[in-house]
Protein backbone atom coordinates (compact mmCIF):
# COMPACT_ATOMS: atom_id res chain seq x y z
CA UNK A 1 0.00 0.00 0.00
CA UNK A 2 1.35 3.64 -1.38
CA UNK A 3 1.19 5.84 1.57
CA UNK A 4 2.89 8.94 0.87
CA UNK A 5 1.40 12.37 0.66
CA UNK A 6 3.43 14.10 -2.45
CA UNK A 7 1.44 13.36 -5.68
CA UNK A 8 4.28 13.14 -7.32
CA UNK A 9 6.24 10.59 -5.37
CA UNK A 10 3.37 8.33 -5.55
CA UNK A 11 2.42 8.67 -9.41
CA UNK A 12 6.50 7.37 -9.65
CA UNK A 13 5.88 3.90 -6.32
CA UNK A 14 2.63 3.76 -9.05
CA UNK A 15 4.72 3.01 -11.72
CA UNK A 16 7.05 0.34 -9.74
CA UNK A 17 4.71 -1.64 -7.87
CA UNK A 18 3.08 -4.41 -8.92
CA UNK A 19 -0.38 -5.63 -9.28
CA UNK A 20 -2.99 -5.05 -7.00
CA UNK A 21 -1.60 -1.50 -6.35
CA UNK A 22 -3.93 0.15 -3.26
CA UNK A 23 -3.21 4.26 -2.03
CA UNK A 24 -4.06 5.04 0.80
CA UNK A 25 -6.17 8.39 1.21
CA UNK A 26 -5.27 11.46 1.90
CA UNK A 27 -7.10 15.35 1.57
CA UNK A 28 -9.06 16.24 -0.82
CA UNK A 29 -6.99 17.79 -3.27
CA UNK A 30 -4.67 14.67 -3.53
CA UNK A 31 -7.47 12.17 -3.54
CA UNK A 32 -9.15 14.14 -6.62
CA UNK A 33 -5.28 14.42 -8.15
CA UNK A 34 -4.37 10.60 -7.91
CA UNK A 35 -7.63 9.25 -9.18
CA UNK A 36 -7.63 11.47 -12.28
CA UNK A 37 -3.84 10.13 -12.44
CA UNK A 38 -5.89 6.26 -12.19
CA UNK A 39 -3.25 3.52 -12.82
CA UNK A 40 -4.25 1.67 -9.72
CA UNK A 41 -6.79 -0.51 -8.55
CA UNK A 42 -7.97 1.15 -5.37
CA UNK A 43 -8.00 4.27 -2.78
CA UNK A 44 -8.20 2.73 0.69
CA UNK A 45 -9.79 4.70 3.93
CA UNK A 46 -11.28 7.61 2.47
CA UNK A 47 -13.31 7.96 5.44
CA UNK A 48 -10.60 7.68 8.06
CA UNK A 49 -9.54 11.65 7.37
CA UNK A 50 -10.26 13.98 10.02
CA UNK A 51 -13.17 16.33 9.09
CA UNK A 52 -15.82 18.58 10.54
CA UNK A 53 -19.05 17.31 11.57
CA UNK A 54 -21.81 19.11 10.35
CA UNK A 55 -25.30 19.50 11.95
CA UNK A 56 -27.22 17.86 8.31
CA UNK A 57 -24.46 16.35 6.59
CA UNK A 58 -21.41 14.30 7.06
CA UNK A 59 -18.43 15.05 4.63
CA UNK A 60 -17.03 11.19 4.18
CA UNK A 61 -14.02 12.59 2.30
CA UNK A 62 -16.18 11.25 -1.09
CA UNK A 63 -18.67 12.72 -3.22
CA UNK A 64 -20.14 11.96 -6.69
CA UNK A 65 -17.58 14.11 -8.58
CA UNK A 66 -14.79 11.83 -7.17
CA UNK A 67 -17.08 8.79 -7.89
CA UNK A 68 -17.58 9.86 -11.32
CA UNK A 69 -13.67 9.78 -11.86
CA UNK A 70 -13.14 6.70 -10.20
CA UNK A 71 -15.93 4.76 -12.34
CA UNK A 72 -14.32 5.97 -15.10
CA UNK A 73 -10.96 4.92 -14.55
CA UNK A 74 -12.26 2.32 -12.82
CA UNK A 75 -10.42 2.13 -9.93
CA UNK A 76 -12.57 0.49 -6.59
CA UNK A 77 -12.70 2.42 -3.35
CA UNK A 78 -11.46 -0.02 -0.16
CA UNK A 79 -12.46 -0.17 3.41
CA UNK A 80 -9.75 -1.55 5.55
CA UNK A 81 -11.32 -3.53 7.91
CA UNK A 82 -8.18 -3.76 10.50
CA UNK A 83 -8.08 0.37 11.01
CA UNK A 84 -11.40 0.33 11.68
CA UNK A 85 -11.30 -2.17 14.35
CA UNK A 86 -8.59 -0.60 16.19
CA UNK A 87 -10.40 2.59 17.00
CA UNK A 88 -13.02 3.21 19.64
CA UNK A 89 -16.72 2.72 19.65
CA UNK A 90 -17.52 6.13 19.01
CA UNK A 91 -15.26 6.95 16.65
CA UNK A 92 -15.95 3.59 14.67
CA UNK A 93 -19.75 4.85 14.58
CA UNK A 94 -18.48 8.40 13.06
CA UNK A 95 -16.58 5.91 10.19
CA UNK A 96 -19.67 3.44 10.10
CA UNK A 97 -21.98 6.24 8.83
CA UNK A 98 -19.37 7.67 6.86
CA UNK A 99 -18.62 4.15 5.12
CA UNK A 100 -22.51 4.16 4.62
CA UNK A 101 -22.58 7.41 3.17
CA UNK A 102 -19.60 6.52 0.79
CA UNK A 103 -21.45 3.12 -0.47
CA UNK A 104 -24.72 4.54 -1.38
CA UNK A 105 -22.42 7.28 -3.57
CA UNK A 106 -20.23 3.89 -4.98
CA UNK A 107 -23.65 2.31 -5.73
CA UNK A 108 -25.12 5.49 -7.75
CA UNK A 109 -21.92 5.79 -9.75
CA UNK A 110 -20.81 2.08 -9.97
CA UNK A 111 -18.06 2.29 -8.40
CA UNK A 112 -16.39 -1.14 -6.91
CA UNK A 113 -15.71 -1.67 -3.05
CA UNK A 114 -12.91 -3.81 -1.90
CA UNK A 115 -12.27 -5.29 1.50
CA UNK A 116 -9.18 -5.58 2.76
CA UNK A 117 -8.88 -7.64 5.94
CA UNK A 118 -11.84 -9.19 6.05
CA UNK A 119 -11.69 -12.45 8.46
CA UNK A 120 -15.02 -14.33 7.34
CA UNK A 121 -16.20 -14.02 3.57
CA UNK A 122 -19.65 -14.48 4.98
CA UNK A 123 -19.52 -11.86 7.78
CA UNK A 124 -17.61 -9.41 5.49
CA UNK A 125 -20.81 -10.40 2.76
CA UNK A 126 -23.54 -9.50 5.44
CA UNK A 127 -21.53 -6.01 6.48
CA UNK A 128 -21.45 -5.05 3.09
CA UNK A 129 -25.17 -5.77 2.57
CA UNK A 130 -26.15 -4.00 5.92
CA UNK A 131 -24.08 -1.02 4.84
CA UNK A 132 -26.41 -0.29 1.83
CA UNK A 133 -24.25 -2.59 -0.91
CA UNK A 134 -26.14 -4.32 -3.12
CA UNK A 135 -25.95 -8.32 -3.64
CA UNK A 136 -23.48 -7.32 -6.54
CA UNK A 137 -21.42 -5.35 -5.31
CA UNK A 138 -20.48 -7.47 -2.06
CA UNK A 139 -19.60 -9.90 -3.86
CA UNK A 140 -17.30 -8.49 -5.97
CA UNK A 141 -15.72 -6.91 -2.63
CA UNK A 142 -15.03 -9.95 -0.81
CA UNK A 143 -13.52 -11.80 -3.84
Amino acid sequence: MIETQNIEEAKKLIKKEKKPILIRAQNDEFNRKILEYGKFDALVSVELEKKKKRLRQVDSGFNHVLAAIAAKNNIALGINLEEIRKLEKKEKAEIVSRIIQNVKICRKAGVKIVLLDAKDKRNAFSFLISLGASTKQAKEAIN
